[in-house]
């Protein structure tokens, strides 16, 4: 069948190919694709893999021989599933690739937080080291996370692997979910209301979906109710906060910091109102994109398509 990526290039700048697709396809590769482009590079598509690339209702019913949507990611909000629906698409997503490297860049976060890595390393080679008349130095605080509360916004599976990893460094796990959950084996562990979570977490770390509920609900009056020493690190969507309010809050020194994966308006628009704030790190979404993860999100796709050509369809998210 015909098939098309519509933006491939972020999951496979040249290290990542699609050979074992190109096997089972007549594929058609493009790097990035323009809205304006959608149409005439689908217009023969039995099947589209999209990752960003939006695909709405009015583009679904331009494409009448349109039969599969794969998503390369797990987040699927850039397909109208309802519009896909009445037309008989299934669409898939690719779930369960990225926890291990989403956790390990949470806690990458962190822990240049908690010790200073960067601003230190810098230090080191403007010279300030060899100025010292002691061994040793440090421009601010060091903290030591044991004993800590970790605050998790979220339960899935990025969630539960951030927690283990808390525990594992001696914290405390807090974790706020809409929905019940099963308490892992671990302790300290409790399920908490956000507000509480909010009010006594020394780190709060963001592992939801974003929602129309959800949207922008990081703002000024939660953040009032945090810690003054209380971090924040978000690596799930940039519309959970609200981005004046937090850095509003950063530069009153409200928190003590804020580590970011993730912003509103992607690639960061130079006027961003988090530009330029102090007590802030903004990673350029990241977090998935270790080679390991990526390659595991183009395995499942492979699978996704295999499994639609065989007549049964593998993970997908529009009940079709």
């Amino acid at each position: 069948m015909k098939t098309v990526i519509l933006d491939s290039y972020t999951l496979n700048p040249g290290d990542n190919p699609w050979t074992e697709l190109e096997e089972i396809c007549d594929l058609s590769v493009y790097d990035r694709t323009s809205p304006e482009q959608i149409i005439k590079r689908s217009l023969d598509a039995d099947i589209i893999l999209t990752n960003k690339t939006l695909l709405n209702a009015d583009i679904i019913k331009e494409l009448p021989k349109l039969k599969f949507i794969s998503v390369l990611a797990t987040g699927y909000n850039v397909v109208d599933l309802e519009a896909a629906a009445a037309q008989g698409i299934p669409v898939s997503n690719v779930p369960g690739y990225s926890p291990p490297s989403v956790a390990q860049h949470v806690f990458a976060l962190l822990l240049n937080h908690a010790n200073r890595v960067a601003m230190h390393d810098q230090a080191v080679k403007e010279g300030q080291w060899a100025q010292q008349e002691d061994f040793c130095f440090w421009n601010a605080p060091l903290i030591e996370l044991a004993g800590k509360k970790m605050g998790i916004v979220g339960f899935g599976d990025i969630g539960k692997k951030v927690g283990s990893i808390a525990n594992a460094l001696g914290m405390e796990v807090m974790v706020y979910a809409p929905r019940p959950k099963p308490v892992p084996d671990y302790r300290p562990f409790s399920f908490v209301p956000l507000e509480e979570l909010f009010r006594k977490a020394d780190v709060v770390s963001l592992h939801c979906p974003l929602t129309a509920d959800n949207e922008k609900f990081i703002n000024k009056k939660l953040l009032l109710t945090m810690k003054p020493e209380a971090y924040l690190i978000n690596t799930a969507r940039g519309p959970l906060i609200n981005e004046p309010d937090l850095a509003a809050a950063l530069t009153a020194g409200i928190i003590a910091g804020a580590a970011l994966d993730v912003v509103e308006k992607e690639p960061m628009l130079p006027g961003n109102p988090l530009s330029g704030t102090p007590n802030l790190t903004i990673t350029p979404h990241i977090a998935w994109a270790t080679l390991e993860a990526r390659s595991r999100l183009t395995g499942t796709t492979v699978d996704n398509v295999k499994a639609f050509l065989d007549g049964k369809a593998i993970n997908v998210v529009n009940g079709v």
